[in-house]
């Protein structure tokens, strides 16, 4: 019995050592200027926190959507812009669309989303594993979630009017993929024309206007 026991209590000390998830103290600010990679960032000394690394009012207005090839412009407010949200696995953006604008189809690899309508009438949705497609109307107001990882887009569908959305993430950096400037701008050609079944001079065209990341 002893050695069953002694068994038990030695994976339980290994099993909270390697996955303590809990918060170890108040905070921890992010140090942005720590070269050192982890996780996530190392904590800012207690001494040198101030309330600036809570605050952040990039949100407060809209930005010039129509300025962009899409129609559409995301305003993040991540750790690397509000070093108080390091390990608390939270954070939000405010999106803007010019009338028509798009939000190309894209991934969030560490979190899902849920976005809350300010202004507009939006064509919002998802594509499951399965290859379904989840899409709604919703306007001012109104609320739709994005699972995490799953392919997903917003539309606004007002010819003249702009259109803006504030979302919510639980991560404290949920990233970014976009479908069509990641598959142009990194595959090889000849993987893109297999794959899609185009004309190797059309997979040109299109690649030129995306420029691989170094």
């Amino acid at each position: 019995m002893a050695s069953v026991a002694t068994h038990i209590v030695v994976v339980v000390t290994i099993h909270g050592r390697t996955s303590e998830s809990n918060m170890l103290q108040d905070i921890c600010v992010a140090d942005l200027s720590n070269a050192v990679k982890v996780n996530g960032y190392t904590c800012k000394d207690g001494t040198q926190v101030t309330p600036e690394d809570f605050y952040f009012q990039g949100l407060a207005s809209p930005s010039a959507a129509s300025n962009t090839s899409t129609g559409a412009i995301v305003t993040g407010a991540t750790v690397e812009k509000l070093p108080g949200l390091n390990t608390l696995g939270l954070s939000m953006s405010r999106i803007d669309y010019a009338p028509n604008g798009l939000n190309p189809p894209h991934i969030h690899p560490r979190a899902s989303e849920i976005i809350y309508v300010l202004e507009g009438q939006l064509y919002v949705g998802f594509v499951t594993t399965a290859g379904k497609l989840v899409a709604k109307h919703v306007n001012k107001g109104e609320v739709f979630v994005f699972p995490k990882g799953l392919l997903h887009f917003q539309k606004n569908i007002a010819k003249s009017a702009p259109a803006s959305v504030i979302a919510a993430f639980d991560s404290q950096l949920p990233g970014t993929q976009s479908l069509v400037s990641s598959l142009f701008g990194a595959l090889p050609e000849d993987i893109l024309v297999k794959s899609f079944q185009f004309k190797p001079k059309q997979v040109k065209k299109i690649k030129s206007r995306y420029q691989p990341k170094k």
